[in-house]
């Protein structure tokens, strides 16, 4: 055998659908980190609302939620698992922070006439729930946006730059019931939802509606990952 055909036999086939990901330098990153942590604060305050529309029971954070999920499908295709995790933590590390500015500045001492008692107790009634909803929202979304990120990661390394719908499709369904089933169990009592029916009402409504909603908006999600992937400095497409 000669040394080239030495060499050749030695050198490992690539791996051609061996994901790729960009690197968090450019601002890109930091604008999708923002969006989600905005996202997800204003829903925990909207979820605190019990909202029924007809037979359908859901929460007032309904039409925002599905986007941070959105958001975190867009962050796990274009900068890995390891990202996504990262911007998980951060996320409800913020969203922490703003419970605990909530319980101040409800507990800070207010004006005593009649106007400022009942801004008071309206402060109180529209915030106070929130650290439970925040709990509820935390381990949900904890859990099911890593599911969630996970399964993108996974099958990106099986199907490379190809199948991306059935990658938002697959990994949104099983993440969003995940965080759902978690999110109502802890959040329904503050919300006012009682009973089992109007429990699994709840849960059932939850999840066929941000996941209808997730797989309604591929197409955008589509075209706003393939932007990112053209615009992204540091992004090389894997085959």
């Amino acid at each position: 055998m000669s040394p080239l055909q030495s060499n050749a036999s030695a050198t490992p086939l690539k791996n051609t659908a061996v994901p790729t990901f960009a690197a968090v330098g450019s601002p890109y990153f930091g604008i999708l980190l923002a969006a989600m942590a905005v996202i997800v604060i204003l829903s925990n305050i909207g979820a605190s609302k019990g909202v029924l529309i007809g037979p359908i029971v859901t929460d007032g954070g309904f039409f925002l939620f599905p986007f941070a999920y959105i958001l975190g499908d867009v962050i796990s295709e274009i900068y890995g698992f390891k990202v996504a995790r990262k911007a998980i933590l951060t996320t409800f590390a913020l969203s922490i922070f703003a419970s605990l500015c909530y319980w101040v500045i409800i507990v800070l001492p207010g004006f005593t006439d009649d106007y400022g008692v009942a801004k008071q107790h309206a402060m109180e009634d529209a915030l106070g729930p929130v650290p439970q909803i925040v709990l509820a929202s935390l381990l949900g979304f904890l859990a099911g946006q890593t599911i969630n990120s996970w399964i993108m990661v996974r099958l990106k390394a099986r199907q490379g730059e190809r199948k991306l719908w059935a990658r938002l499709m697959g990994s949104s369904g099983v993440g969003e019931f995940v965080d759902t089933l978690i999110f109502c169990a802890i959040a329904a009592p503050v919300i006012g939802i009682v009973g089992f029916s109007m429990f699994a009402n709840y849960v059932v409504v939850g999840f066929v509606y941000k996941t209808a909603v997730e797989f309604l908006f591929i197409p955008i999600t589509t075209w706003v990952i393939r932007w990112f992937k053209r615009h992204e400095p540091s992004y090389v497409a894997s085959a």
